[in-house]
C-alpha cells in the first residue's frame, strides 16, 4: 500500500485457496483464475492504480499486465 488508503476488492477465491497460499503455494497455483492484478493486490493490498502511479508502466510487472507472458 502506497497511498496509506486500505482498500478491499471481492475477489472470487476460497478460504482453502488462501490456506493453500499461505502454506506454501506459488499464488499462480493457488489461485489460477486471478489475474496479475488481482494476485498483486492479495500479496501486497497494492492496486493497480498505485501500483501504476508509483513506478509507471516500463515496470516489468508492468509489462505482464498488458498481457505479455511472466509471472509475479
Amino acid at each position: 500500500m502506497f497511498s496509506g488508503v486500505t482498500r478491499t476488492l471481492d475477489l472470487p477465491i476460497t478460504e482453502e485457496q488462501i490456506a493453500s497460499w499461505k502454506a506454501g503455494t506459488l499464488i499462480q497455483k493457488a489461485m489460477p483464475q486471478l489475474s496479475a492484478d488481482e494476485r498483486e493486490f492479495v500479496m501486497t493490498g497494492v492496486t493497480d492504480q498505485e501500483w501504476s502511479d508509483e513506478f509507471g508502466t516500463d515496470c516489468p510487472l508492468g509489462t505482464e499486465r498488458k498481457g505479455e507472458a511472466g509471472t509475479l
